[in-house]
């Protein structure tokens, strides 16, 4: 699979990615504040659910 064959991931940019898992986990894990997403040692995001 590649990530734009999955519902939601049409455009999966570090960004669209992290709101994704965010989407998914803070349900299960309330005290969730933040995910850190890397894609090279000097590029990624920090989503933190805004």
């Amino acid at each position: 699979y590649c990530l734009n064959d999955i519902e939601g991931l049409e455009n999966p940019t570090s960004e669209n990615v992290s709101r994704w898992i965010w989407q998914r986990l803070k349900p299960v894990l309330p005290e969730l504040s933040r995910i850190d997403f890397s894609e090279t040692c000097t590029s990624g995001c920090i989503y933190r659910g805004d």
